[in-house]
Formats: C-alpha cells, sequence, structure tokens
C-alpha cells in the first residue's frame, strides 16, 4: 500500500461502500451532502472521515431532498459534489432529481438498493429501483445508470460516474445493492496519475451566454462573472425563462434527452461472452449477475451452450447487442431481485426474437444461486 498525497492506491481489501468512497476522492468530489440509511451509511460515514483529510466537505443534512440540493448548490460553485442513499431516500430525491436534470448539474447518486417497498427490509438485498433510477422523475428526461457487481467495479464505476457527470453535464446514479455494498473483495487501486479525471468545460472569458449553442454548453461556476441560470422553468439558451413558448421548451427538452441518446454508445457498457455461439443467452446485472459465471459452466457440463451480457450501464440501455444475441439463441433468461423490472425492457429490445423467461425473488435474504439459474436455463431449452 501506498499513500499519495492522503489518497490510497495499491491492493486492499475493501468493502464496496470504501470502494465507492475512496474512488470519489480520486475522482475529485470534495463535497458530500446526506442523511443516513442502511445500507449506505458506511459511504457518509467513510466519507466523514476521509474527505477533510483532501480538503472536502461533509455535511449531514435534515432529509434527503435536502441533501441532494445541497450537493447541487456545491456544483453550481464548481466542485464535484455526491450523496448516496437507499431506496426511500431515493424516493425522496426525485424532485431534485429532476431538477439537476433541468439545470443540467453534474452530480453523483449512489442508490445501494434494498428490498421495499416503503421502509421494507432495511438490511436486505433488493433490485428493485431500475426503473425507478431511469423513470424517477417527472416529464422527459434521459439518464444514466451504472450497475456494479463487484467491489472492483463500485470503485470503478464511481469514478466513471463523475466523469460521464462532467463530460455531459448532467446528474449520474450509481444502482448498486446491499450485497456489492457490503461484501468485501480484493480490490487494485491505480495511482493517481495513472487513473483518467474529466472536468467540466468552463466557457471562455469571450463567451456572453449562459449556454453555447451545442450539444453540452460550458459551464460556468458562482463567482465567475458569468450569468449563471438557476431556473427549473423552461429556458432559452440564453437560461431566460420561457414556460409560454412551445418552440423554446421543445428545443431544450430534446437537448436534454439528445445529449445522452445521440452519445449511447459511448456510455453503453457490458460484459459478454458467447453471444454469438448459444443456445440460451442471458442478460443480469449487479449482484446477480455474479451467478452467472458458475451457472455457465454447469450448463456446459450438461451440454447446454449459454451465452451472456452483464450490464454495467443500465440506461442507456444497450439494445442493440441484447437483440443481436437474441437472435441467435433459443430463449433468453433475465434474473433479478425484483418482479421483472428489467424483463421487460429486455422482453422490449428482443422484438420477439427468441422467448424471454425470468427468474426472480424477492425478499432479500437469499441471492439467486447457480444452481437456480440453470434450472432455469433448462426450462427454457426443453
Amino acid at each position: 500500500m501506498k499513500l499519495t498525497g492522503k489518497v490510497l492506491s495499491g491492493i486492499h481489501f475493501w468493502q464496496g461502500n470504501e470502494a465507492c468512497v475512496e474512488a470519489a476522492i480520486l475522482a475529485g468530489c470534495r463535497f458530500y451532502a446526506g442523511y443516513p440509511i442502511t445500507p449506505s451509511s458506511e459511504i457518509f460515514e467513510h466519507l466523514a472521515l476521509r474527505l477533510p483529510q483532501v480538503g472536502g466537505v461533509v455535511v449531514q443534512m435534515e432529509d434527503e431532498m435536502a441533501s441532494l440540493g445541497a450537493v447541487i448548490g456545491a456544483s453550481w460553485t464548481g466542485a464535484k459534489a455526491m450523496t448516496a442513499t437507499s431506496g426511500p431516500g431515493f424516493s425522496l430525491m426525485q424532485e431534485f432529481l429532476g431538477f439537476a436534470f433541468m439545470t443540467e448539474t453534474p452530480c453523483v447518486v449512489v442508490d445501494v438498493q434494498r428490498a421495499g417497498p416503503s421502509t421494507g427490509q432495511a438490511t436486505k438485498c433488493g433490485q428493485g429501483d431500475v426503473m425507478q433510477a431511469r423513470w424517477g422523475t417527472h416529464s422527459d428526461y434521459a439518464s444514466i445508470v451504472l450497475s456494479p457487481n463487484s467491489v472492483q467495479e463500485m470503485f470503478d464505476l464511481t469514478i466513471h460516474a463523475f466523469n460521464l457527470a462532467e463530460t455531459y453535464r448532467t446528474p449520474v446514479v450509481v444502482l448498486a445493492d446491499e450485497i456489492v455494498a457490503h461484501m468485501r473483495e480484493r480490490i487494485e487501486v491505480p495511482s493517481p496519475e495513472q487513473i483518467t479525471i474529466v472536468d467540466r468545460k468552463k466557457p471562455k472569458s469571450t463567451d456572453k451566454m449562459f449556454f453555447a449553442l451545442e450539444e453540452v454548453a460550458p459551464m460556468p461556476s458562482v463567482g465567475d462573472g458569468f450569468n449563471v441560470a438557476v431556473t427549473g422553468s423552461t429556458h432559452d439558451e440564453r437560461g431566460y425563462r420561457f414556460t409560454a413558448d412551445h418552440a423554446v421548451h421543445q428545443r431544450l427538452v430534446k437537448s436534454l434527452v439528445g445529449k445522452i441518446m445521440n452519445n449511447s454508445n459511448k456510455m453503453v457498457d457490458y460484459e459478454a461472452q458467447n453471444v454469438d455461439d448459444c443456445d440460451v443467452g442471458i442478460v443480469a446485472f449487479g449482484c446477480t449477475s455474479r451467478a452467472v459465471y458458475e451457472a455457465v459452466d454447469l450448463a456446459k457440463e450438461k451440454g447446454i451452450r449459454v451465452g451472456y451480457i452483464r450490464l454495467k450501464t443500465l440506461w442507456p440501455f444497450p439494445q442493440d447487442a441484447v437483440y443481436k444475441m437474441a437472435k441467435n439463441v433459443k430463449a433468453v433468461v433475465v434474473p433479478e431481485m425484483n418482479l421483472r423490472e428489467m424483463f421487460y425492457e429486455v422482453e422490449r429490445a428482443v422484438h420477439g426474437a427468441a422467448p424471454v423467461a425470468s427468474l426472480n425473488k424477492i425478499g432479500g435474504s437469499e441471492m439467486i444461486t447457480p444452481e437456480e439459474l440453470l434450472a432455469e436455463i433448462e426450462r427454457s431449452v426443453k
């Protein structure tokens, strides 16, 4: 282990939540506002220790909505900022999440999923926030949602989340789960000079408008000498409110959606194996996807060729890759710890090329096992 300016590198045995914290620090996060909630609380606790060591600030707010509000304000001042929560707190954040989309404010929200609805099983695992992460706030927008399945990926995707937020001026959600957040695994942390860090584009001193007429506008900070538009109402390219003009609203919302969807090929990330030569295809994500690797080997012993797409990016969804795999298989299986949230998205993307089967488990006490997944694979090829 080596300590570089209070930023850790080398080999560690970390919990997923700890890996998230260290990644955020390396990515340049210097402000955190939050409210404790299981199973994300270790992120808050560890940042309260670590962030002041690198010149950062941690604030406990009165609730989750206020937490995201503080994060948005910190981002306006030029700070890289984040918060972390679980399902009930993520629900409370949705109004401000929509505000962040509308004001094009870069920030990172980590949602460590647990079993719900409502208070549910606070200490148990679930994957029931998939659609909330995509459609939780109102009206038209496009979100970026990342899904780690290991402690190493909790680290890697947290850095990636900050880079995407800064590149596209948008909130980015790291949709983890209790299993990944609380497990401990070996993790390798590169030295700071080996990590790519992206900072937001700043306006030139000659720029007169809040928005440049380009896909992703430069972002001034409060105090830079520019007018900083912070309205959640419909506004034009200069940041002026035009709430009664349909043409202005159409341009604005199409721009908000377009900057994500037009660049989705740069964002979509997944792990794939044997997708061009298999009998059954699997689409999985998060902790559930950890059962896929052994299930593939078990199926091979029974003469069944299984390929898989393991999603690192849930949204934008890699529909082209899923459709391509579906054209080569007898069936597609979607295992998840909810009642068919990703299943319907996979079914839509498959577009009838193959039947889609689901394997679902809720209750939080047990993960989907490789043996259960194997049984579903065998059923799907009968």
